[in-house]
């Protein structure tokens, strides 16, 4: 089984923009093109998972999630000949939480902070979660880390700020905060073959 580095999209590798509804919106952080094919030089498996309920919102197809992706792996490979190696993306949202759209508006597994995400991947690609890694910027990537067994890591840069400061969602331990993903892939990469 391989390793793996899990990356959260917005506040991790774009600029946290709300819902981009424009794809000309989604700009790469300073920096993260060249964090990411650190990882892939490396030769770590680097998958993307995201929470992204603009479908369930009604806010726009599913469609328009898949060339925000396109969008994403083009910028990365751009600007340093970086590349994700799997995407992942839960589209989905309780009633609860605010889905309204019927197609997408339900409960899922794979909703952060569950696991779903994180165990198809693994299913998928033969990956031992027990000894990867989760980078985001929210509680629920730092909780899902914990669900799956996973390090999680906490980067300040999105909502990292919010999260370490009580503003937003609810406390966490995270195992190591990182001023932004960079930081966080020296991090791991000091620690990927203990």
């Amino acid at each position: 089984m391989k390793r793996a580095v899990f990356l959260d999209r917005d506040g991790v590798l774009n600029i946290e923009a709300g819902y981009i509804h424009k794809l000309e919106d989604l700009h790469l952080i300073p920096g993260i093109a060249e964090a990411v094919r650190r990882l892939n030089d490396r030769q770590i498996f680097c998958c993307l998972v995201s929470n992204q309920s603009g479908p369930a919102r009604g806010y726009y197809p599913v469609a328009h999630v898949e060339a925000l992706h396109k969008r994403l792996c083009l910028l990365l490979e751009t600007a340093a000949g970086a590349r994700l190696d799997a995407l992942y993306y839960c589209p989905y949202l309780s009633a609860a939480e605010g889905g309204t759209n019927p197609e997408f508006t339900r409960y899922t597994t794979w909703r952060k902070p569950n696991t779903g995400m994180l165990v198809a991947a693994a299913w998928e690609h033969d990956l031992d979660l027990a000894n990867s890694f989760m980078v985001g910027d929210k509680a629920t990537d730092v909780d899902m880390a914990h669900n799956a067994g996973c390090t999680g890591i906490l980067v300040q840069t999105g909502y990292g700020e919010s999260v370490l400061s009580g503003e937003y969602q609810h406390h966490t331990k995270p195992d190591f905060i990182a001023a932004n993903l960079a930081a966080g892939v020296e991090w791991i990469l000091q620690h990927f073959d203990d």
